[in-house]
Order: structure tokens, then C-alpha cells, then sequence
């Protein structure tokens, strides 16, 4: 669980997130999750939530990620199975080629 922005940086809501990168500084880059379901081509949805420590079915929101530091994680869940994890990566690939 982690205190994950809003948009407009006036709060924060505690969710669970997916940290997808740590350098070993402070910071970590993570992704939102979310119990709504799916809205845009870069949701994905956990298929082994229960064996992620998620309580109910969950979407990661690809599109969704925030730089924020480590003191806001407020505890750890679990982790993503190796297949949610391929098909998360999978589609932040899609993403990024969007750009390039």
C-alpha cells in the first residue's frame, strides 16, 4: 500500500500499487492499482490477484505511474505471479512504442 498522488497533486489515496523500478535511492517509479475495471488498452487486468496479497480482482493502470519516495510505502502485499508480471510488461512495451 502506498500514498499515490491524484492527478492534481492537491492529496493522495492509499492504494495498491506495482513498484516497477528502484535504483536504490529514495525514490521508487510505481504504477496504480485499482479495483475498477478495465478502461483503456493500458489496463491490465491481475489474473492471480489473490496471490499477489490483493483482497479483490484488480487492474494495474499502466498508464498510471508516479515517481514518489519509499517512506510513503506503507506496507508490502505481495507480488505479482510471472505471468501478470509478462502481460504488465507486455503492455508497458505497447506503451512506450506509442512514443518512439
Amino acid at each position: 500500500m502506498v500514498s499515490f498522488p491524484f492527478t492534481d497533486i492537491t492529496s493522495v489515496k492509499q492504494r495498491p500499487a506495482i513498484v516497477l523500478l528502484d535504483t536504490g535511492d529514495e525514490d521508487v517509479v510505481v504504477t496504480r492499482v485499482t479495483s475498477q475495471p478495465v478502461q483503456t488498452p493500458f489496463d491490465v487486468e491481475i489474473i492471480k490477484w489473490q496471490q499477489a496479497g490483493l483482497l479483490v480482482p484488480s487492474i494495474i493502470r499502466v498508464h498510471k505511474i508516479a515517481t514518489i519516495e519509499k517512506r510513503l510505502i506503507m506496507r508490502r502485499l505481495g507480488m505479482l505471479r510471472d505471468n501478470d508480471w509478462a502481460q504488465m510488461c507486455a503492455v508497458i512495451r505497447q506503451l512506450w512504442q506509442q512514443f518512439l
